[in-house]
Order: C-alpha cells, then structure tokens, then sequence
C-alpha cells in the first residue's frame, strides 16, 4: 500500500498544471456525483443524471438546476451540495494547501501549481503567504455574511433561516447562485438589505484574490498604490456593473413596470449578478425582452475577474481585446492597458482564449438547437450562462432531454476548467527574455 501510494504521489507530481486542474476537479465532480446519488439524501427520488448534474452545477460554481435542490435533497444533501460549492469555489489543491499551512507542513510542488493555477497568479507570487490571508479572509467573510442573512431572514419569516444563512452566504460569495428557494431570491426582489448582502458577497468572490492581496499591502504601507492588474479589475468590473443595470433600468419592459426604488435595485442586482457570474436572479429571466438578453449575454461571457471564485473568460481578457482594437484603430502597434505595455503573448493568450471559448459555444449551441425543442436565444442564454459558470436560466434547464443536460455538464465543466487549461497549456509554452519574469503587474487570464 505505501509502494502503491509513493507511486500515486509521484505521479500527480509529474502532471502538469492543467491536467492537475482537469483531474482534481473531476475526481470532485464523480466524488459529489456518488454522494448525491444515494437514496438517503434525497427528500423524493431523484434520476442519476440530475444528481450528476447537481454536483457538476456546485463544483463549477454555476448553480444551474435539473431539479429545485431545496425541494429535492434532504439536509444531508444540501449539506454535500454546499461543500461541493466551497470546494469548488476555492479550488481543489488550494483547500489542501491552506490545510497544510495551519498545520506547519511544507507545500509539496504539484501544490504550490496547482494553486498557483486554479487562482491564475503570476509564476513568482508569493504562495504561502497568498493562501494564510485567503483562508481568513474567506472564514470572515463568509461567516459575517452568514450572520447577516441569518438575521434577514428570519425577519422576513423563513424557516430554517440559520441553515438558508449558511447555505447562501457560501453560494454567494462562490458565485456559485445556488438557492434553497425555488424562485431564487425573487421574493426578496424588493428587500434592499438582502440584497445588498448578497451583491458585496459576490463581489468580494468574484474580484478576485489579488485584488484583496494588492488592497492588503496598501494598506499595511507596504505598497503606495493599486497594482495594474487590481485596477484593471476594479474599473473593468465597475464599467460592466453601471453599463449593464444602466440598460436593464432603461430598457427592459419587466424592470421599467417595477416602483421607482425597487426598479433601481432589481437593475442594479441582475447587472451584478450576470457580472459577478453569481447567477442569482430577483425578477423572472424567462420574460426578458431580446435586447436585455443581449445585454446579459455580453455581462455573463466577461465579468468574472482572474483569482477570484468567477469562471469562464476573465476581466483581464476583454480588456486586452478592448485595448488591441483600439491601438489598431489609432495605427499603434505597442497595446497599452491604463497606461501599461501588454506584452504579445499576453495578446495572443487573451485571442486565443476567447477564440477558443467561441468555438466551444457555437458547437454546444448548434448541438442543443438540434436534440432540445427551445427557441434559439433560449438554448444560446443556457450556454453562454453554463461555460460562463453563472447560473441564470430563462426556464429550460429542468425541461432538456439528458442530451442536453449531458450538453450543459459538458460546458459547466468546460467554464471552470477548460478555457483556463486551455490558457494555462499556451502559457506553458510561452518564452520569456533572459532576466523576464511574470510580475504583479502581468495581466492574468
């Protein structure tokens, strides 16, 4: 057994990064899979499929639902589906790290990458330190927002409240938008407390760790100003949030029929979540108007920020391509991001993400097209929410044949994993300068 167990561990030591994310987030898929499929942890029975489904839904933080997990799974299972979104929100070496740090214990390599992977942080970031802050930050946060959803929702009557306080605290801050509730958090459409709550939660996950890291030395004076990549997170992240509830206010029939205050903050939420990709909803997403769902689709595909609990394409990416067009434009040949130099392979990491990441959806989206009968922005608004990792469905989700479930689990895995070991393997590749290392002012993919 020790010879069987020295063999396994040098052998996940010679994987590379991205198949170490690939098979660890799996093997968190298959394990959550097998907990969710046994008979007692459903409250009525369950198909394989859906519980397969469920764990794939959690682990990639997208909160997509075959069936309404409150109603479905007993507390065991609500239980299972909440670690398995803490599990996946973190990553899955990273939880093992910071585990090994409280305990002393040095970091073994195929740690140290495949955290370094899972948070997309530069070559020479300081790990150890990076993880001890993460996993306070994490317990603080998580835990005051807890407390206060608690107390929400108790006073708006919910049963169970400290349970559904735990339960969304931890889904909110992992953008994960899993609800115990049936409608999401449609009731609460018009409770600003609430969702104020749950916005900074999701904020603070999907901004990512860096951002809090840079914030944190800043403070500590050990640093005088925000870092680039911070920055472009920051502003990158308030343009897609302004933009986004701007046009909902304006635009959509359902939120521009709502009282003044509730209107405002029913645009500001469902900008917030389709930025934040935390996939909550306050009204209906099934009677959008066509031009809000366009709208959607841009803030689902790009507001996920590098190093936070978001999947998909990141802050960064549309900031580079942003940037390219407008140096083409202007007849420059250098790409300059808020006053910094982008090197060109971080131009043709960004390209080739996002040209990968197109190719995906429209081979998922022309396969749904063909085994679901749904109208085409229906199908395409499932997609782009499931490989963004987000959650927001117009209604089809519990209505897909298992060809189109087996689609969307495909896409969720792809979200969290894919289009990162997809950049992850170029960067692999990419050579640097004699003397060139990756800094904290590199932009991250």
């Amino acid at each position: 057994m020790t010879r069987v167990l020295r063999g396994l561990r040098l052998w996940l030591g010679s994987l590379s990064t991205p198949r170490l994310l690939f098979l660890g987030y799996g093997v968190y898929m298959l394990v959550g899979w097998a907990l969710l499929s046994l008979p007692f942890a459903h409250s009525k029975p369950v198909r394989l499929i859906d519980s397969l489904f469920i764990a794939v839904s959690a682990v990639s933080t997208t909160g997509l639902v075959s069936v309404d997990p409150g109603g479905a799974f007993n507390l065991f299972g609500e239980v299972v589906i909440l670690a398995l979104i803490q599990a996946g929100g973190l990553g899955y070496m990273t939880l093992g790290s910071i585990a090994a740090l409280a305990l002393k214990r040095k970091l073994s390599l195929a740690q140290q990458h495949a955290a370094i992977g899972a948070f997309g942080l530069p070559a020479d970031f300081d790990l150890r330190r990076f993880l001890r802050e993460i996993g306070g930050f994490v317990l603080c946060v998580e835990a005051v927002g807890a407390v206060l959803l608690w107390i929400l929702f108790a006073r708006a009557g919910v049963e169970n409240a400290l349970l559904a306080g735990i339960f969304h605290s931890v889904s909110a801050f992992c953008t994960a938008g899993f609800s115990l509730f049936a409608n999401s958090l449609e009731d609460f459409r018009a409770d600003t407390a609430v969702n104020l709550v749950v916005a900074a939660l999701a904020y603070l996950g999907a901004i990512g760790f860096l951002v809090f890291a840079d914030v944190w030395e800043n403070v500590r004076g050990r640093r005088r100003a925000l870092g680039f990549v911070s920055r472009v997170i920051l502003v990158t992240t308030l343009a897609f949030s302004v933009f986004g509830a701007l046009l909902l206010y304006v635009f959509e029939p359902s939120i521009t029929a709502l009282p003044g205050d509730e209107r405002a903050l029913a645009a500001f939420f469902q900008a917030m979540t389709a930025t934040t990709t935390v996939g909550f909803n306050t009204v209906p997403m099934g009677p959008l108007a066509v031009g809000s769902v366009m709208v959607m689709y841009l803030l689902m595909m790009f507001g996920a920020s590098p190093a936070g609990t978001g999947g998909g394409l990141k802050s960064t990416t549309l900031a580079t391509l942003v940037a390219l067009v407008l140096a083409t434009l202007r007849g420059r040949t250098q790409v300059r991001v808020l006053g910094h130099a982008v090197p060109p392979e971080r131009i043709q990491l960004a390209a080739a993400s996002i040209s990968f990441y197109v190719l995906v959806l429209f081979v998922a989206v022309f396969g749904l097209v063909w085994v679901e009968d749904a109208p085409l922005e229906a199908l395409a608004f499932e997609a782009i929410s499931a490989i963004g990792t987000v959650g927001l469905s117009t209604g089809v989700t519990g209505g897909l044949t298992d060809a189109g479930k087996a689609a969307i689990i495909a896409l969720m895995f792809m979200g969290r994993v894919g289009v990162l070991t997809f950049g992850l393997a170029l960067a692999a590749n990419v050579r640097r300068g004699p003397g060139e290392r990756a800094g904290p002012d590199d932009l991250i993919y």
